[in-house]
C-alpha cells in the first residue's frame, strides 16, 4: 500500500469563487441597477479613498513578498535563491529580525556550498534555520523532506545540502548566539503531531527561546484570530493555502515580515492554511 501522502493530511480548500453562481443573475441588468448606492459618486470615491489610505497605512510598516515576482539569482551549480528580506545594515536590529530569509531553488544533485548558506561577515556566528518546502534534501547524514525543520545554532559547523530531487527549501539566518549545550536538531513532520491551539487552529512549536518561537500553524477554512500586535518581528511564510493578512492576500510561497510594534487587525483564511511562522510565541490581543 502506498503512503498517504502529506498534502492530504492536511487538506486545504480552493479559493472561493469571486462571485457565487447562484447569485450571478442577481448582478446583471435589469436588477443589477437596483443595487446602485444612492450616494453621490463623488462620495463612493471619497470612501473608497478612505478605505485605501487605511489599508495603505496599516500595510506600509510590512515587508511583503510575491513569490511569483521574485527575481531569481544563480547562486552555485544548479541553485537558485529568492531574497524575502535583508536587514539594513548601520541600525540595530530590532527583537526578533532575522539577517536574511530567502528561498532556494535546488535541481536534482545539486549541492548547496556553504558560503552560499552564510552570510557574508556573520558567516558561522549566526543562527540558522532550514524548512524543507517541496522535495528532499540530503543533510548531516538525515533524509529531510516536506515539511521537515532543522535549526543550526551559531557557531557550529554547516554541513553540506544535497539534493536527492528537485527541492525548494526556506533559509533563515538571525544574530542570535547560542547558549551553552545548545546543539543542532531536527523536527521530523511525521512525528511531531499538530497540538490544537484554538477551535479550528493548530500549532507546533520547532524551536523556542524566551518569548520568541519558530512554528507552524495549520487553520481550517474560516479560521481567524483577532485584532494582535508584535512584540517580536513576525514572519510568515504560506506553504498552502491562501490567508489575508489585513487587505493583504498572500498565497503558496508569498513571504511578509511585520515588524515589530506594527499591528494586525484581521488574519483571516478561506481555504484553510499551512503557514511557517517566526514571532512571538504568546499573541496579544488588543480590544
Amino acid at each position: 500500500m502506498n503512503p498517504t501522502p502529506k498534502n492530504e493530511l492536511l487538506p486545504i480548500g480552493r479559493p472561493p469563487a469571486l462571485v457565487d453562481h447562484d447569485f450571478e443573475l442577481l448582478l446583471q441588468e435589469p436588477f443589477a441597477s437596483a443595487w446602485e448606492s444612492p450616494a453621490p459618486p463623488a462620495s463612493l470615491r471619497e470612501r473608497l479613498a478612505q478605505r485605501l489610505a487605511a489599508s495603505s497605512a496599516v500595510s506600509a510598516p510590512m515587508t511583503t513578498r510575491r513569490h511569483r515576482r521574485l527575481p531569481r539569482m544563480v547562486v552555485a551549480a544548479g541553485v537558485q535563491a529568492q531574497d524575502l528580506y535583508r536587514a539594513a545594515s548601520g541600525r540595530p536590529l530590532r527583537p526578533g529580525e532575522p539577517l536574511r530569509a530567502r528561498l532556494l531553488e535546488l535541481a536534482p544533485g545539486a549541492t548547496v556550498p556553504v558560503q552560499v548558506l552564510d552570510d557574508g561577515a556573520a558567516a558561522g556566528r549566526c543562527h540558522r534555520e532550514l524548512l524543507v518546502l517541496s522535495g528532499r534534501v540530503e543533510l548531516a547524514g538525515q533524509t529531510l523532506s516536506q515539511r521537515d525543520y532543522h535549526v543550526l545554532p551559531s557557531g557550529q559547523p554547516m554541513p553540506t545540502l544535497h539534493a536527492a530531487e528537485h527541492t525548494l527549501l526556506f533559509w533563515r539566518e538571525s544574530a542570535l548566539e547560542a547558549l551553552p549545550g545548545e546543539a543542532a536538531h531536527t523536527v521530523f513532520d511525521a512525528a511531531a503531531g499538530w497540538p490544537e491551539l484554538a477551535p479550528g487552529i493548530r500549532r507546533r512549536i520547532l524551536w523556542q527561546r524566551g518569548t520568541q518561537a519558530a512554528m507552524l500553524y495549520h487553520a481550517a477554512p474560516g479560521a481567524m484570530l483577532p485584532r494582535h500586535d508584535h512584540g517580536h518581528d513576525e514572519e510568515c511564510l504560506m506553504l498552502q493555502g491562501e490567508l489575508f493578512l489585513d487587505d493583504v492576500l498572500l498565497q503558496t510561497f508569498d513571504y511578509q515580515l511585520a515588524p515589530a510594534g506594527s499591528e494586525h487587525i484581521v488574519t483571516q483564511t478561506d481555504t484553510g492554511v499551512v503557514i511557517y511562522a517566526h514571532g512571538d510565541i504568546e499573541l496579544h490581543f488588543l480590544g
